[in-house]
């Protein structure tokens, strides 16, 4: 293959046979379940990167179940949500995902740079109640529960919150291992929102230590809130606003 035909093809690896088409990606019956808890300021500090900045000592943990996305299939997600602010704005640092499609974990972290590793979560209705529980290998490290439905939530104000700013740190290893190629802050966003249901409820949350999903490092202090929320979203293709390597 000459060098123009490589770089003409070259979207994703494998150069014949990408493991994700381009986007952009739509969900169809995205839902999540986030419980919002407190936990410790210093041990935010250590993990969220510059110039991002820690206001409260607050994390969101996820689950999201995505029966339909394009390009990606049915899959579900689970991890953690650092609420931070960027230049006097609002949003959400992702600093841990975990998954059970290959695809999307290809696709989130070579494009947008999203902390994707192998899991095993799981959502589900169990009569009255929203159960979340994530597994890595034979491991539990994770495990939530929400009384199904209880009050429904303003969509409005759902929807406002939903098409806040978020921001990755997407990082690229060079070939000899000693740092790395890309090191960048990337922004994204939801886009052509549409909330079809929301829903709040008493919940609890538990996170057990685990070598490899380390989760349990931003401990669980106090359950503040819990939100059940159905939507059709198109997730938007991010931008970088701050480039660790520059000036090189």
């Amino acid at each position: 293959m000459p060098p123009a035909d490589v770089v003409k093809n070259a979207f994703a690896m494998p150069l014949t046979s990408p493991s994700y088409p381009k986007g952009p990606y739509r969900f169809v019956n995205r839902e999540f379940f986030t419980v919002t808890y407190r936990t410790d300021i210093e041990a935010l500090r250590a993990v969220v990167p510059e110039p991002l900045q820690v206001t409260e000592p607050i994390v969101k943990y996820e689950f999201i179940r995505m029966p339909d996305s394009t390009g990606f299939g049915d899959y579900t997600e689970s991890g953690q949500v650092i609420p931070v602010e960027y230049q006097g704005r609002k949003g959400g640092y992702v600093h841990a995902m975990f998954l059970n499609d290959d695809s999307p974990i290809a696709g989130g972290r070579e494009i947008w740079g999203f902390p994707k590793k192998l899991g095993e979560p799981r959502m589900r209705v169990e009569k009255d109640t929203l159960v979340g529980t994530l597994d890595v290998g034979s491991v539990q490290v994770a495990s939530a529960t929400m009384g199904y439905k209880h009050r429904a939530l303003d969509l409005d104000r759902v929807a406002r919150a939903l098409a806040e700013p978020s921001w990755l740190l997407k990082i690229i290893p060079d070939v000899d291992c000693c740092g790395p190629r890309i090191c960048e802050l990337v922004e994204y966003y939801l886009e052509d929102v549409t909330v079809k249901g929301a829903w709040e409820g008493p919940a609890g949350l538990e996170l057990h230590d685990h070598a490899l999903a380390p989760l349990s490092t931003l401990p669980v202090r106090e359950v503040l809130s819990a939100s059940h929320i159905l939507a059709d979203l198109t997730l938007g293709l991010g931008k970088v606003v701050h480039d660790y390597l520059e000036p090189r």
